[in-house]
């Protein structure tokens, strides 16, 4: 590559204009092999589909237990000792898997639905009664927190506490490398672990039928969670399975607001919203890249990956790859075939998914409904981004009702 390619391409993370708008930084990366640098460590970033979705897909060369740095070692000893399921390989990653998927049955989904119609139907109320709509912290932001506390059978009421404890985890992603974790950050998992902690001591005394008493009761089981395991599980369970659902309800509407066709479509046809969600997923990704580890060099397109180099799969950029999508950076909520990576692939495949579709549908297809004018306040308002760049999020997003 030519000195002045190189310079084309960006990629800074910690950069809040980068995370405001990545997608134009992709574009020098398409049709490439994965690209080398140093930012702090040896890394590597993979755009291209066809390279994503195979890193993704072969856990047998690409590790998901990021090598042991000071960096890594202060986020797990705050986070907890036990290995977490999005962070693990086979055996370990097998076993966990096999025991937390029981918090996500198609029975257990399929019993949250008349729940989340009535809780998105509270929170539009409220958005009619006042008669504004800031969609983030009127229905974005409070929805899947409340769903999740639901499954896990604690007091709904308790969901902004967990928000502002999660938007503080969120936040230590922007925490470059070299500079210790701020103490709310710390303060907030220290709060997650303390208060599940107690919730489980709870079960143990008086089990129910929720999710944390299930899990409990099945701990005498052969290869049962132990008691941190659980823990862990509970407390992921609650940061990842709110903000990413968060983001695509955000994310989504943002996306309907700036094409106005397309929503006015899926208004009248509201049988397109399967459709629609899978492309609110891959216009706009709710986490817009994971990370692997090579377990030994491996080359890739003549390119070689040394063991353990922070190999970022940008699965946003992939999902935008020229190659693979015709017209990529349209919003077309008809667009077949779309099979996106924004849940992932292979092992690792998001458990969640399935409650993150409803969810966004019913989400987004009440408001719909229930407002018919729903527009942007401000078309040209430039937007923010809370959290951190790999889970993409917005700080808000205002809509007049008509």
């Amino acid at each position: 590559m030519q000195p002045e390619q190189q310079e084309q391409i960006y990629f800074n993370p910690w950069d809040k204009a980068y995370r405001a708008n990545p997608y134009p930084h992709y574009e020098a990366l398409y049709g490439r092999p994965p690209y080398l640098f140093n930012l702090f460590v040896p890394m590597a970033l993979v755009a291209r589909y066809r390279d994503a979705a195979m890193i993704l897909r072969d856990h047998e060369q690409f590790s998901s237990v990021p090598p042991m740095s000071p960096f890594i070692q202060e986020r797990l000893d705050v986070f907890g000792s036990a290995p977490r399921v999005v962070f693990s390989d086979p055996p370990v990653h097998t076993r966990l898997r096999r025991l937390v998927s029981r918090a996500f049955t198609p029975r257990r989904i399929r019993d949250l639905e008349l729940r989340i119609c009535e809780f998105t139907s509270i929170l539009l109320d409220r958005v009619a009664e006042k008669g504004t709509f800031e969609v983030m912290d009127d229905l974005a932001n409070p929805l899947p927190v409340m769903v999740i506390a639901e499954m896990l059978g604690v007091p709904p009421e308790d969901y902004l506490t967990f928000k502002e404890w999660s938007d503080r985890v969120i936040e230590s992603d922007n925490t470059m490398p070299g500079v210790p974790l701020p103490e709310p950050v710390k303060d907030a998992f220290r709060s997650l672990r303390g208060y599940f902690i107690n919730e489980i001591e709870k079960r143990r005394r008086a089990p129910g039928q929720d999710l944390i008493s299930v899990l409990v009761a099945s701990r005498d089981e052969a290869e049962a969670l132990s008691e941190e395991e659980l823990i862990t599980f509970v407390v992921l369970l609650l940061l990842a399975g709110n903000e990413t659902t968060t983001n695509l309800i955000g994310n989504g509407m943002l996306a309907l607001g700036h094409n106005t066709g397309q929503m006015l479509k899926l208004a009248r046809h509201p049988n397109l919203m399967p459709r629609a969600i899978e492309e609110m997923l891959r216009y706009d990704c709710p986490v817009q890249s994971t990370a692997r580890y090579p377990k030994f060099d491996v080359t890739l397109d003549g390119v070689e990956l040394k063991a353990n180099t922070v190999t970022f799969v940008i699965v946003a950029a992939a999902n935008r790859d020229p190659e693979h999508f015709p017209h990529p950076h349209v919003f077309d909520i008809t667009r077949e075939p779309n099979d996106h990576l924004a849940f992932g692939e292979g092992i690792h495949y998001c458990l969640g998914a399935p409650l993150a579709r409803m969810e966004g549908a019913i989400a987004i297809g009440a408001a719909l409904k229930r407002f018919p004018g729903l527009r942007l306040l401000n078309p040209e308002q430039e937007f923010t981004y809370k959290g951190s760049y790999f889970l993409r999020g917005l700080a808000e997003l205002p809509m007049s009702l008509g």
